[in-house]
């Protein structure tokens, strides 16, 4: 494939895998998603220019970028082929635009912008695709409101399009649901140091993804922030601090290289990822733990990953605290002897799609056998074979069982382009493995 060619992918209805021996090869994996919302929402409060390096411009974090651009009161200026993000606070007032916010299908950003508007001065709207306006958002509105913010769905269910009053952020005491999404806490912490008063949260329930809000807790630290915390009971931000600018360098994102690990894991070969390792806040780097359980070998340094294939076994394990490497595990675990057993992951089904679903539906038309409940699933490896496969519009499905036609014939991925979302990169850096440039 050209340049031209993998240039044109995105573009495209379907794509063709076509299968390799194996694979060798060190793929640079851009900043991690997760990391790179989390740092541009604090740009957007700091007072001071902030610069990312290494961050992931993708449809989501872009999204971000131009909504807080939207409020007025910072200028961002994005350079795609530096991969930075300048945010600098241009001494305006920070207003919700006149015109509602499209946020696409963009979980994490909407999330964070709903707090956020509580700031603005004015109404904001805050709106999405069809998929996003069946996205739970109920637990955060309900948080809200004890700390003064009039946040509520234009359509009574819960979900977007969500009206925030802003210039209403008093701050005080509330508590929250962590059950549906971490990203509810994570949207309260971020913007809690400037809220009027003191912020003390505390969970109703156990909260699932833990390891997001431990990556919410290292940006704020990293920026000047100090959160107070009692495990993933309680939170309190002190009100009155500010977040500090200057450069932040956005370390890779863990769940983009789930694919390049499971690509080492199918085919028996080697993957050597630079600039991360085994000590991330990242969720997502425990998929490292679980493939060397299945039975490949995995070598970790201060700032590198290697893993290598090897026999594969079906095992059983608990994903609450990285349930976006789930459809990656469940690639692998197809190729694998025996049963392997996923729990933890009822939030699954209120992701870009139902992602249990999903990839139980498209295993199956692979041959493979796949038992689920409302929160677990069971994957009957074996012996794969080709499909099409539909995607959903979610960008995990298309990467996960892209990774599958690395080994099995016959392997089309419907909507290639929805993989914009986080890895816009993503066919290029697939086809790298076949020892071409991208």
């Amino acid at each position: 494939m050209t340049t031209a060619d993998k240039a044109q992918v995105l573009d495209l209805d379907e794509v063709a895998i076509t299968p390799v021996d194996t694979v060798d090869s060190t793929i640079e994996v851009l900043g991690s998603k997760s990391y790179t919302n989390r740092f541009l929402a604090i740009a957007g409060l700091c007072s001071e220019p902030t610069t990312l390096h290494n961050a992931l411009l993708s449809q989501d974090t872009v999204l971000l970028a131009k909504a807080l651009r939207a409020f007025g009161h910072v200028d961002v200026v994005i350079d795609d082929a530096a991969n930075t993000v300048a945010i600098t606070p241009n001494d305006g007032e920070m207003r919700a635009p006149n015109e509602e916010i499209h946020m696409g299908n963009a979980g994490t950003p909407i999330r964070l912008l709903i707090t956020m508007a509580g700031l603005a001065r004015g109404t904001t709207i805050l709106t999405g695709n069809d998929r996003m306006q069946e996205r739970p958002m109920g637990h955060l509105l309900e948080a809200l409101t004890p700390l003064g913010v009039p946040a509520m769905a234009l359509r009574g269910n819960g979900s977007p399009p969500i009206k925030i009053e802003g210039q209403s952020f008093d701050g005080g005491t509330t508590g929250i649901h962590g059950t549906v999404s971490s990203q509810f806490t994570t949207s309260l912490l971020i913007s809690a140091p400037y809220a009027r008063h003191d912020v003390d949260i505390t969970l109703l329930d156990d909260l699932i993804s833990k390891p997001y809000v431990d990556m919410t807790v290292a940006a704020m630290q990293r920026t000047g922030i100090t959160v107070d915390r009692r495990g993933y009971e309680y939170f309190s931000v002190k009100a009155g601090q500010r977040y500090q600018g200057g450069d932040i360098t956005v370390e890779p994102d863990a769940s983009g290289m789930s694919y390049f690990l499971a690509a080492a894991a199918i085919t028996g070969g080697r993957m050597h990822i630079p600039g991360i390792n085994d000590e991330s806040a990242q969720g997502d780097v425990g998929l490292v733990g679980a493939l060397v359980k299945m039975g490949c070998r995995a070598e970790l340094t201060a700032d590198s990953i290697t893993l290598e294939g090897g026999t594969l076994t079906g095992i059983d394990i608990d994903m609450s605290n990285m349930p976006d490497v789930v459809p990656t595990l469940a690639i692998v675990a197809a190729y694998a002897q025996g049963r392997t057993h996923i729990t933890g992951i009822g939030n699954l089904r209120f992701k870009e799609c139902d992602r249990i679903d999903a990839v139980s539906t498209e295993l199956s038309k692979m041959g493979v056998r796949v038992d689920t409940t409302v929160d677990t699933m069971t994957i009957h490896g074996g012996d794969p074979k080709g499909a099409v496969i539909d995607t959903y519009d979610d960008h995990r499905i298309a990467m996960a069982f892209a990774i599958a036609g690395l080994r099995t014939p016959g392997v089309v991925i419907r909507d290639p382009g929805c993989v914009r979302k986080s890895f816009p990169t993503f066919w290029h850096r697939l086809d790298d493995l076949r020892g071409t440039t991208a």
